[in-house]
C-alpha cells in the first residue's frame, strides 16, 4: 500500500542552536492511525505543526521532506507555496484537533458560525447547503440537539462538548488526514471513552488515516495500529502497534509503561479502626441559583452537592471521584470553607487529635486565620494559579507575609527548604513561572501550600494535565511529604488510577451524590453502582487484548432512569446510600 503521508529526515531547530528535533521518519497509510507517544517536549506536536506549516516564527526546517499523496497527485509539503497550503491542504486535504478545545475556538463567535467558516473556505456553496451539512456534521459527532449547538457560543458548552465541535470543525471539510494532538489529554475517562470511540467510527465511516499526539499509552492500545516513540526530538522505537506494547524493545519505552498509573490488584481490605478525624462533611447540601438569561423565565436551581457525607481520618487520603460537574470540587470548597452549606449541613475540623472540633462555617475572623493555616490547596493548573508577574520567591513567601510569620530573611531560609523538599533547587527562587516546566509548576504549587506547614492539602486534580513520568513523579511526591509530615489529603481527581495509588478511602461522585464509598482495594475489584462500573470501563490501559467497553461505559454514564432497577431513580428520588459490608457503601435500594 502507497503510504499517505511519508515524512523523511525532518530535522526543526529554532534560531542558531541545535535542532530540537532531528532525522524523524514516518509514514501513515490511508485509513490507518499512528501514534506518536512521548513526554511533553519530545518533538511530538512541533513534528505534526510541521507538516501544516504552522510552526512559531523562530522555527526553521533544517531539512527534511514530507510527501503528502492523492489520487492524482505528490505534494512535498515543505515547498509548495504558502497559497496552495492554505486553499488546498490545511483544513482540507489534512485538518488538526488541537489539544485545549477553549483556546482554538473564538469565544465571541458560535459554533455554528466557526464551523460553516471551513466549508466556505474550500468551497462554493449556498449558505443553506452549508447549515445543512454542518447540522449533519454536528448529529454524527454525537450532539443531542444539532441546531442548539449551532447558535451556542463556546463557554456555554461542557469541555467534552467543546471537544466534539472540533472534531465536527476538522471532519466537515472531509480530509484525508486528521491530525489530533493530546485530543483527550483533559477530559474526563467518560467523556474520553466516547470521544476515542467517537473517533474511530468517523474514522471507520470515512476511511480517513489518523496521526494521533498522545503520552497515554493506553490511549494507544485502543486507538492505534502503528506507533512512533519520540523522546528528545528523536524516535526511540517505531513499528506496529501490538508488538511495541506487547513487549517494548527501548528502555524509555519500558519507562513509559512503567510509569502508567494502574489500578492495583485486588487485596484484602484493613480491619476498620477507630479513627482520629480531621475533617467531616455531614449532610452536606449545596444549592446555586442560575440565571436563565430571559427575563421571563424563572430562575433554575442547580444542587451540585446532595447529602454529602465524608470523614477524612487524620494521616490518610480521602479521593473524590467522578466527571466533571459531579460536585467534587464544589465538595472541596466546602471543606474549605470557600463556598457556603445550605441550612442543615456541618464541616468540621480538629486541627490536632483530640482537639475540639471546629465548625468550618461557623468561625471568627481569627479563627478563620487560624484554620486558613491548617488547610490549603493544590490547584489542577499551575500555570493559572502561579502569577506571572511574581518571582518564585515573592510567590512562595507571599502566605507568610498574609499571616505575619517572621522576617523577610527567614523567609528565603523557609522557600528554599520548601523547594529543596519538592525536589527543586534552591537557587531557582529568583526565576519566574514561564521558566519551569509543567510538572516543576506543580511541585512549585505543592511547596507554597507547604509555606504555612498545614495538616490538610486539598487538591484539586493535581496530576489531570501532566505527562505520565511527571504524574508518576507528583504523586511519589506527595506519598512521601504525607508520610514524612503526617499531612491528610482530600485528593479530587477523574482518574481511577491515580486514585487507587494514593487513596485510603475513595467516595464516587455524580451529579452531586456519592453514589459508591469504601477502600480501592473493594471499590476497583467489587465495583457495584453502574457509575462506578464505567469509571473503571472507561480507563484505558496499555494492553491490546483489554479494549476500553464502550457499552459499559455508555450505560454507566447514561441518565439514572437508564440504569439496572436495584440503582434507577428519576428526579431528585435517589435511594439512600446502604451498607453492603464493612467500609463499603452503595446508594441503591434496599
Amino acid at each position: 500500500m502507497r503510504p499517505l503521508l511519508s515524512v523523511e529526515n525532518l530535522s526543526i531547530g529554532f534560531g542558531r542552536d541545535a535542532p530540537v528535533v532531528q532525522n524523524v521518519n514516518f509514514e501513515v497509510n490511508p485509513g490507518e492511525t499512528l501514534a506518536l507517544v512521548g513526554e511533553s517536549g519530545s518533538g511530538k506536536t512541533i513534528s505534526c505543526r510541521a507538516v501544516l506549516r504552522i510552526l512559531p516564527r523562530t522555527a526553521r526546517l533544517h531539512s527534511g521532506r514530507m510527501i503528502l499523496r492523492g489520487d492524482q497527485d505528490e505534494l512535498d509539503l515543505a515547498r509548495i507555496s504558502e497559497q496552495q497550503m492554505r486553499h488546498d491542504v490545511r483544513g482540507n486535504r489534512i485538518a488538526m484537533i488541537f489539544q485545549e478545545p477553549m483556546r482554538s475556538l473564538s469565544p465571541l463567535h458560535r459554533i455554528g458560525n466557526q464551523v460553516v467558516e471551513i466549508i466556505h473556505l474550500h468551497r462554493s456553496v449556498s449558505e443553506e447547503a452549508a447549515k445543512r451539512e454542518v447540522l449533519e456534521c454536528f448529529e454524527r459527532v454525537g450532539f443531542p440537539d444539532p441546531e442548539r449547538t449551532w447558535r451556542s457560543y463556546p463557554f456555554e458548552l461542557s469541555g467534552g462538548m467543546r471537544q466534539r465541535a472540533m472534531i465536527a470543525m476538522a471532519m466537515v471539510a472531509k480530509p484525508d488526514l486528521l491530525i489530533a494532538d493530546e485530543p483527550t489529554t483533559a477530559l474526563d475517562v467518560t467523556t474520553q471513552a466516547q470521544v476515542l470511540g467517537l473517533m474511530k467510527d468517523l474514522q471507520r465511516e470515512t476511511g480517513m488515516a489518523m496521526v494521533l499526539v498522545t503520552h497515554d499509552l493506553g490511549v494507544v492500545a485502543n486507538m492505534a495500529e502503528q506507533v512512533v516513540v519520540m523522546h528528545k526530538g528523536r524516535v526511540m522505537e517505531a513499528g506496529p502497534a501490538e508488538p511495541i506494547l506487547r513487549a517494548p524493545a527501548h528502555p524509555y519505552t519500558k519507562d513509559l509503561f512503567e510509569a502508567a498509573p494502574k489500578i492495583p490488584p485486588a487485596i484484602s481490605p484493613a480491619p476498620q479502626e477507630q479513627q482520629d478525624l480531621i475533617l467531616e462533611l455531614r449532610n452536606v447540601t449545596k444549592t446555586f441559583t442560575m440565571r436563565s438569561g430571559k427575563s421571563w423565565s424563572k430562575p433554575t436551581l442547580v444542587r451540585a452537592c446532595d447529602s454529602v457525607d465524608l470523614r477524612l481520618p487524620r494521616g490518610k487520603t480521602l479521593a473524590i471521584v467522578g466527571e466533571s460537574g459531579s460536585g467534587k470540587t464544589t465538595a472541596a470548597r466546602i471543606a474549605l470553607g470557600a463556598e457556603t452549606v445550605d441550612a442543615g449541613g456541618e464541616v468540621l475540623f480538629r486541627h490536632a487529635a483530640g482537639a475540639e472540633a471546629l465548625e468550618v462555617h461557623d468561625m471568627d475572623r481569627d479563627a478563620r486565620r487560624a484554620f486558613q493555616r491548617q488547610a490549603q490547596m493544590v490547584f489542577q493548573d499551575p500555570y493559572s494559579s502561579l502569577s506571572p508577574r511574581q518571582r518564585i520567591f515573592d510567590t512562595l513567601a507571599e502566605p507568610l507575609e498574609i499571616h505575619g510569620i517572621g522576617a523577610r530573611a527567614d523567609h528565603k531560609a523557609r522557600a528554599a527548604e520548601m523547594l529543596r523538599l519538592v525536589g527543586l533547587p534552591g537557587d531557582m527562587l529568583s526565576r519566574y513561572p514561564h521558566a519551569f516546566s509543567g510538572g516543576q509548576r506543580q511541585r512549585l504549587s505543592i511547596a507554597r501550600a507547604l509555606m504555612l506547614d498545614p495538616a490538610l492539602l486539598v487538591c484539586d486534580e493535581p496530576t489531570s494535565a501532566l505527562d505520565v513520568s511527571v504524574q508518576e513523579q507528583i504523586l511519589t511526591l506527595l506519598e512521601e511529604i504525607r508520610d514524612a509530615r503526617q499531612l491528610s489529603y482530600l485528593f479530587i481527581s477523574h482518574d481511577l488510577a491515580v486514585v487507587a495509588r494514593i487513596a485510603d478511602e475513595v467516595a464516587v461522585m455524580r451529579r452531586g451524590l456519592i453514589v459508591e464509598q469504601g477502600p480501592p482495594e473493594v471499590l476497583f475489584h467489587n465495583p457495584k453502582h453502574p457509575y462506578t462500573k464505567a469509571l473503571i470501563a472507561a480507563q484505558p490501559v496499555p494492553d491490546v487484548d483489554r479494549p476500553i467497553n464502550l457499552k459499559l461505559v455508555a450505560q454507566g454514564a447514561g441518565a439514572p432512569e437508564s440504569w439496572p432497577e436495584a440503582f434507577r431513580f428519576a428526579g431528585e428520588n435517589a435511594p439512600p446510600l446502604v451498607p453492603l459490608d464493612p467500609g463499603h457503601k452503595v446508594r441503591c435500594h434496599v
